[in-house]
């Protein structure tokens, strides 16, 4: 079995090393914070915080006069932000465990709710955008990141290529429904963000880069691990797993050899919104 193929993570002993700023975070969160309107004596809200970026981050611009929520479901993630908040001396920040979908705050009392790559990973979106509508003030901003749907798509490439040469089409349209799933299209996130009154200030397209050796190190990189491996294993047959996984990492190196290293592309997308 595939090093890359077994990942029984310990979260309770994982969140204690993960880095203050993880790579993945870091892109999404700066275009974010660039775009936020830093005001006094506001309430705030990050939807998904995680271990605690932007939120913390967040907290600290804004200054004492204002007050940040932050909900997120995963516990570990919250004891870990904590910490964090402990230790950096943080007093304006109010922790949620909880769902999107169902926000424990008052109609109209939020001036400014911000989620970096996290609204693309709840279960209902569309709850979710009436949620931020229903807590957020007139005139309220706005600000989400989420990769867009064709992030890793050289990755994706391959694939769907060694699935058709063994006629699993069942198995292609089950990776269009993951992708469709985790990263919705771009017109479909603008029609729900207006849907739920808000109006778009701002859309602005990016692109960082995953760069690898090759496909090899590329599977075996701890991130790709933890956060997608286990939907790719899901989509194939549990006898199957290990054969199509072999032929993708010995197409990924393949490509590398010929391209002097394996890159995937993440584009995403920032969108700054104001309620009417």
């Amino acid at each position: 079995m595939k090093n890359y193929l077994v990942n029984k993570f310990d979260l309770n002993n994982l969140i204690d090393v993960m880095d203050e700023l993880p790579f993945w975070s870091a892109p999404f969160g700066l275009k974010l914070l660039e775009f936020v309107n830093y005001k006094q004596n506001i309430s705030a809200i990050d939807i998904g915080f995680g271990t605690g970026f932007p939120l913390t981050e967040l907290a600290m611009r804004l200054g004492n006069s204002s007050t940040v929520y932050g909900i997120d479901p995963w516990k570990e993630a919250i004891e870990r932000a904590s910490r964090k908040i402990e230790n950096y001396g943080i007093t304006n920040i109010k922790l949620i465990e909880g769902v999107a979908e169902s926000i424990p705050l008052n109609d109209n009392s939020v001036d400014l709710i911000v989620s970096n790559n996290g609204i693309n990973n709840v279960n209902d979106m569309d709850k979710v955008f009436s949620e931020c509508s229903r807590i957020i003030k007139s005139g309220g901003q706005f600000v989400q990141t989420m990769n867009l749907d064709k992030s890793m798509f050289e990755f994706y490439g391959v694939f769907k290529s060694v699935l058709s040469d063994l006629q699993m089409d069942h198995e292609i349209e089950l990776i269009h429904q993951h992708i469709y799933q985790k990263r919705r299209p771009i017109d479909e996130i603008i029609n729900l963000t207006k849907k739920h009154g808000f109006i778009i200030k701002d859309l602005e397209h990016d692109q960082f880069n995953y760069k690898f050796s090759n496909g090899t190190s590329m599977l075996n990189h701890y991130f790709i691990r933890l956060a997608f491996m286990e939907s790719w294993i899901k989509i194939i047959p549990e006898d199957k797993v290990e054969q199509i996984f072999e032929a993708i990492e010995l197409q990924l190196n393949e490509q590398a050899k010929i391209s002097e290293g394996l890159k995937l592309s993440i584009p995403f997308v920032m969108i700054n919104a104001l309620k009417k």
